[in-house]
C-alpha cells in the first residue's frame, strides 16, 4: 500500500496512491483518523486504504499539493555517517554507535514543494536519504523484533547548510533551516519492503546523478537504528528515522556543487517512488 498526505484548495487529507490515480480517505473515516500519523497511531492503515477504494479518485491531479508523508511527526530523528563510502570520502572513522540529530516538522516540505536556499548561507548541499515511519510504540526494542515496529518507508532529502552545521560539533544549526529538506512522495508500507538493505537510492541534480548506492552500504541497518533509538527515547507511531547519505555529496567535490535557485532536486528509491523538488532563494 502507498499513502500520500496532502492539501487539495488549502484543505488537508491523505489517501491511498493507486494505479489510477489519488483516492482521499472519505469523510466519515477522516472523521475518525483526520491525518496519516493518526490512523497509522490506530492500527488502521488496511481499514484506511479498504474506505479509500470506496471513494472516487481525484479527477484532477493538479488539485493536489504534498505535504511531507506524515506531515505532524513528535520525533524526526536523522542519521549521520551510515554509509561506508560515505564515512570515507569524508575521511573519517566508521562509529561506533550511531550518530543521531534531530529535524524540526518545518525543515522538511513535501514532493513538488520548493526547497529555499537561506540568504544566510551559499553552502546548502543534498542528501538523499531512505527514512522510515514508526508503526507502534517502541522502547528497548531488540533488533529482532525492530522491523515489526516499522509502519513504512519514503524517500527524504536531508538538506544541510554546510557551514551552520560546521560551526560546533553539533549539526541542528545546520539541519533546520525551514523548508531546506523534503519527504515524500509517498509511504510505502513495510509489507512491501521485506528488506530494506535490499534497495538503490539515486539522488539526481538537474537530471545528472550525483549519488547512488545500494542501501546494504549502511555501518547500521534499519533495524540496528530502531533498535538503538528505542533505547534512549520511546519512538511513538508516526515518528520518522532517516537513515543516512550514501558517497557523492556535494561538499564532498571537487569543486563542492552547492544547490542553487533554479535547480531541481530528484531522490529516488527502488519501490518506494521519485521525490522530486525545486530549489529557489529564500530568507
Amino acid at each position: 500500500m502507498k499513502f500520500a498526505s496532502f492539501r487539495i484548495r488549502g484543505v488537508p487529507g491523505y489517501g491511498l496512491v493507486t494505479v489510477d490515480g489519488l483516492r482521499p480517505v472519505p469523510a466519515t473515516f477522516a472523521a475518525r483518523h483526520p491525518d496519516l500519523k493518526s490512523a497509522i497511531a490506530a492500527g488502521m492503515l488496511k481499514d484506511a486504504a479498504a474506505a479509500a477504494l470506496a471513494n472516487p479518485r481525484l479527477p484532477d491531479p493538479a488539485q493536489v499539493v504534498f505535504d511531507p508523508v506524515i506531515p505532524n511527526p513528535g520525533k524526526i530523528l536523522c542519521v549521520g555517517v551510515n554509509y561506508l563510502a560515505h564515512i570515507r570520502e569524508m575521511g573519517r572513522e566508521p562509529p561506533a554507535q550511531p550518530v543521531i540529530f534531530v529535524r524540526f516538522p518545518d525543515s522538511l516540505v513535501g514532493h513538488g514543494q520548493p526547497l529555499v536556499r537561506s540568504r544566510a548561507s551559499t553552502q546548502y548541499d543534498f542528501e538523499g536519504e531512505l527514512a522510515l515511519v514508526i508503526g507502534r510504540s517502541a522502547r528497548h526494542v531488540t533488533r529482532e523484533q525492530a522491523l515489526g515496529h516499522v509502519a513504512g518507508y519514503a524517500c527524504l532529502m536531508d538538506g544541510s547548510v554546510r557551514d551552520f552545521q560546521r560551526q560546533t560539533s553539533q549539526f541542528t544549526a545546520g539541519k533546520n533551516f525551514p523548508a531546506s529538506g523534503a519527504f515524500g512522495p509517498y509511504l510505502v508500507t513495510a509489507d512491501e519492503i521485506p528488506d530494506p538493505a535490499a534497495l538503490r537510492l539515486e539522488t539526481r541534480l538537474n537530471g545528472q546523478v550525483m549519488q547512488g548506492a545500494p542501501t546494504g552500504d549502511m555501518r547500521f541497518g534499519v533495524a540496528d537504528l530502531v533498535a538503538y533509538a528505542s533505547t534512549f527515547t520511546r519512538l511513538e507511531p508516526g515518528d520518522v528515522i532517516a537513515t543516512g547519505t550514501p558517497s557523492g555529496v556535494g561538499f564532498a567535490r571537487q569543486p563542492p556543487v552547492w544547490l542553487q535557485a533554479g535547480d531541481v532536486l530528484e531522490v529516488e528509491i527502488s519501490g518506494l517512488g521519485l521525490l522530486r523538488n525545486p530549489v529557489v532563494d529564500g530568507d
